[in-house]
């Protein structure tokens, strides 16, 4: 009977939730994405081919059950399929929405590769759990019994979250620690609402308080409390901080006014869609109003500063990568909704310098060095780019971009916000931390299988230790590293310092 419900794939087309005009969503921060209605969810569902090897799952870095909750979706059991989804994925809502299907699971199933068009994996587990929200489904942790030991965590994005609540749910006592005011790290503050809304994240926020996990915001380690003393609270410390140190760029007035790295911009969005006080957006630092923006980056983050800046009521918004489409680390699918948004690519394309201005009041625009002398403070005016071509392949196998003499040319610009990706901060020095051990990038050293760091007691999860990657993948390593305090704590593995 099962089998009747699935394989559809031949007479059904696929197809997404419709998506909003974006003439509509690029006037505000919601969603762009509507929801599945139920009888959609089940006939997208009814398109998986049910395959022997399911490289869905295979490609899924929490290898997610992917093909019995679509079965079970098929056959209108939402809450069994709910039961599987989460039993594998910590925030099953958070990752249908903002995971790169098109690179993971979606980009490898069987009936794409056969010409079909793949099964709309993403928004089918979105709809499965914000049908089990809706529904009362999901419940906080409630351990069988609760445990003396205690975990403290640093840093309240997916990975330390993902592990607070594995921990809680074999009872032990939890405690995250975070510099930023609300948790979710940069599932707040650093993605934008148009791809997750805020009060999905704040929902797991609440259930985690609500099953347990003490929360200590607005914390800065290495100032507000130290890392030792956190050691010396907890019986096992996890380091989960992520990235956010911006790379930079070592061109002619880099500092000019009006130049700005992504996390500052989007974290000041994200702000004031949550209704905070933000004087730098207030004053136009941070805010792209009427003015000509170019972001310089990729990735997925300067996806989202050129959407957010369209947002914003940008004069017009130009975003520079220095290799082609083909290339781009970026997903495909951001790059498509940004330019049907009004987003201009400019490929093959590189910054070479920022031309300024002094700008207004001559006088107004100094400012003193920490040595004493006066300097004049730039305002961006321009950026002279340089055009690029894709030469030889480089150690990654990617074409190495490679300058074409004599193509510059000047582009007027009024805000650069630089997506070049994050660093991770030096957090030993940064903490004062003896015998941290990090990698020559500046991560964190961990056992890639129990994430144990050189410290005894110590493990790290995330982007500390991976560089700047996926939530998806932050959650693997919390879920994993989750069981190995908890068999540290136990005794039940007993863990040696690598």
């Amino acid at each position: 009977m099962a089998t009747q419900k699935m394989l559809k794939f031949v007479s059904t087309p696929r197809e997404m939730p419709e998506k909003r005009p974006a003439t509509e969503r690029s006037e505000d921060f919601h969603e762009i994405y509507r929801e599945f209605a139920d009888a959609k969810a089940a006939e997208q569902a009814s398109r998986c081919s049910q395959c022997g090897v399911p490289y869905c799952q295979s490609h899924c870095p929490l290898h997610n059950n992917i093909p019995d909750w679509l079965r079970l979706t098929a056959e209108g059991r939402l809450e069994e399929a709910y039961r599987v989804s989460q039993s594998t994925n910590t925030f099953p809502e958070i990752c249908g929405r903002i995971c790169p299907q098109d690179r993971l699971c979606e980009g490898n199933c069987v009936i794409e590769q056969s010409g079909h068009g793949t099964v709309t994996i993403g928004s089918i587990e979105k709809y499965i759990t914000d049908t089990a929200w809706e529904m009362g489904w999901v419940k906080p942790a409630a351990p069988v019994m609760e445990r003396a030991e205690s975990v403290g965590i640093i840093g309240a994005g997916p990975g330390g979250l993902a592990a607070a609540d594995m921990l809680r749910r074999q009872g032990f006592q939890v405690t995250v620690y975070d510099r930023y005011d609300r948790a979710g790290g940069l599932m707040t503050y650093g993605i934008p609402g148009f791809k997750l809304e805020k009060d999905v994240v704040m929902r797991r926020n609440q259930w985690l308080a609500d099953g347990g996990v003490e929360f200590v915001l607005n914390c800065n380690v290495g100032e507000d409390i130290s890392f030792d003393a956190i050691r010396g609270k907890h019986d096992a410390v996890l380091i989960a901080t992520g990235v956010y140190k911006t790379r930079d760029l070592d061109i002619d007035n880099a500092d000019a006014g009006g130049v700005v790295r992504a996390i500052d911009y989007l974290t000041a969005s994200n702000k004031v869609d949550f209704g905070d006080e933000v004087p730098d957006y207030d004053d136009g630092e941070l805010n792209a109003r009427g003015k000509r923006v170019i972001v310089i980056g990729g990735g997925d983050t300067a996806m989202d500063c050129v959407r957010t800046a369209i947002r914003q009521g940008a004069l017009s918004v130009k975003c520079l990568y220095r290799r082609d489409r083909a290339n781009m680390p970026g997903s495909q699918r951001e790059v498509q909704n940004a330019e049907e948004e009004g987003v201009e690519f400019v490929w093959m394309s590189a910054p070479g310098k920022f031309i300024g201005h002094v700008a207004g009041d001559f006088a107004a625009n100094q400012e003193a060095d920490v040595d004493g002398p006066v300097r004049t403070v730039m305002q961006i005016a321009s950026v002279g780019i340089q055009k690029m071509r894709l030469g030889a392949p480089d150690v990654s196998g990617r074409q190495s971009p490679e300058l074409i003499e004599g193509a510059d040319y000047d582009e007027p610009a009024d805000l650069v916000i630089k997506a070049l990706g994050f660093e991770p901060e030096d957090l030993p020095k940064l903490w004062g931390v003896d015998g941290l051990e990090v990698t020559r990038w500046g991560t964190i050293k961990a056992n890639f299988q129990t994430h144990q760091t050189s410290l005894p007691g110590v493990f790290a999860v995330g982007d500390i230790v991976r560089g700047a990657s996926l939530v998806v993948w932050a959650i693997r390593d919390g879920r994993e590293a989750a069981e190995s305090i908890a068999g540290y704590l136990t005794g039940a593995a007993r863990i040696a310092a690598e």
